[in-house]
């Protein structure tokens, strides 16, 4: 008698842990094709970009300010200085999106991903 109340609930137990097996399984091999597709792109992305000078064009731009002010230091010119200020005050009073999208673009030719993440921290 108690076996045949027993092996119904044993059943589905075992139905329930088998479907939390597989579901579980099938969680962790979305992941897997999310981490496969993001390895895709960036492979992609270093085969596009090993002929390109973007990358190499934004650290110049990146490093300008840099050397003007060690320019304007070893030539003891602190007007140097006030102008690389007043260019980022430039650059700071333009508009918000194209701001946005210079930020991408930059990002993008360094192959950073993430833009979004890294862009809540402007706030």
């Amino acid at each position: 008698m108690w076996q045949s109340l027993i092996a119904p609930v044993a059943n589905i137990a075992g139905g329930y842990l088998k479907n939390k097996a597989e579901e579980k399984q099938a969680k962790h091999e979305a992941k897997m094709k999310v981490i496969q597709s993001d390895s895709d792109w960036e492979s992609k992305a270093v085969d596009a970009s090993a002929n390109s000078w973007k990358d190499e064009f934004w650290t110049i731009v990146l490093s300008v300010p840099i050397f003007m002010i060690g320019y304007s230091i070893v030539v003891g010119d602190p007007e140097i200085v006030g102008r690389v200020e007043q260019g980022f005050v430039a650059l700071s009073g333009l508009p918000e999106w194209y701001q946005y999208l210079l930020f991408i673009a930059i990002s993008s030719s360094f192959g950073i991903k993430g833009v979004s993440k890294l862009m809540s921290l402007r706030k």
